[in-house]
């Protein structure tokens, strides 16, 4: 299998890689607010926490997306 080096790939794989590290961090900062919401009841921190919990699996669905486009460019499948 050859790998290209196109800079559309490229650009796909970057994107991929800063997705999936917002996504991880915004999932364990959800995850720590919301522990801490948990225990500070009354407060905004829940909402905070679900909002970082969404934006999280959404990066992940996003970095998800780049690693399929990237490898059908990589085969040289028709593009979605």
């Amino acid at each position: 299998m050859a790998m290209h080096n196109s800079p559309a790939s490229s650009s796909l794989r970057t994107k991929g890689m800063i997705a999936r590290f917002v996504g991880i961090v915004a999932i364990a900062l959800g995850f720590v607010v919301g522990i801490y919401g948990l225990e500070d009841t009354g407060t905004q921190w829940i909402n905070t926490a679900l909002g970082l919990l969404v934006t999280g699996m959404l990066a992940q669905g996003y970095a998800l997306y780049c690693s399929v486009k990237r490898m059908q460019e990589i085969k040289g499948q028709p593009k979605l």
